[in-house]
């Protein structure tokens, strides 16, 4: 019996459907004067969804030639300082930061038509909140820490395994290990946006920008964009 035709990509693409179910409404003019409890509201509405990993975050920066870069991570908080997350200092993107301290973040909750992107200065956090941000997490968490050095070149998958297999007998024996280019950084948000999707393609944006003049230091401007 033969195998039936794979569907060309263009036709399995276009065949897939954005939003299939009811979205909630925003009314901008709800809105907060800052955003950060905003964020607050609709990470706990995404975690009220269901939405699978809701921490799950892209990072932006760029390297030494000016072009961009991206990768998926987790935020490990939101407060007052900016949006948190954690890497090696020795990692591609630890050597952008350094040479290039300013990010972009973006999260994407589909389970609610949701999209929030983040810009601003990006600052290292001490060493002891390092620490104590590794520390914090599983296991495994610190097992992948200890494993290798992030972004080097790995001879093999079967050395990979080697180095992860002494990675966790170690993070299980010495749960304080220490892993000494593990860095918190923090974005301090000069924009955040907020975007909700809109099955008739009335689409809701409301941007933040942070007023760094005069009495207004430190206040926050909002605007409604074009979709």
């Amino acid at each position: 019996m033969n195998a039936p035709t794979p569907r060309p990509f263009s036709a399995l693409l276009h065949a897939q459907r954005v939003w299939d179910t009811e979205l909630p409404d925003f009314d901008p003019a709800t809105a907060p004067p800052a955003p950060l409890p905003l964020f607050h509201a609709w990470f706990a509405d995404a975690v009220a969804a269901g939405q699978p990993e809701p921490h799950a975050m892209t990072l932006a920066t760029t390297d030494a030639d000016g072009l961009p870069d991206v990768r998926t991570l987790l935020l490990h908080d939101a407060d007052a300082r900016g949006f948190h997350f954690a890497s090696h200092a020795t990692s591609a993107k630890g050597h952008q930061l350094a040479a290039r301290p300013y990010a972009a973040l973006g999260f994407y909750w589909p389970s609610l038509g949701r999209q929030v992107r983040v810009r601003g200065p990006v600052t290292r956090c001490t060493p002891a909140e390092s620490h104590a941000d590794l520390h914090a997490r599983s296991t495994g968490a610190l097992a992948a820490a200890l494993t290798g050095t992030q972004s080097a070149v790995v001879e093999s998958v079967a050395a990979l395994h080697r180095a992860a297999d002494a990675a966790w007998e170690r993070a299980r024996a010495e749960p304080d290990a220490e892993a000494p280019t593990w860095t918190r950084y923090v974005v301090e948000p000069a924009e955040t946006e907020f975007f909700q999707g809109d099955a008739r393609r009335r689409h809701i944006r409301l941007r933040y920008r942070r007023t760094e003049t005069g009495a207004e230091t430190g206040a926050w401007t909002r605007e409604l964009l074009w979709p």
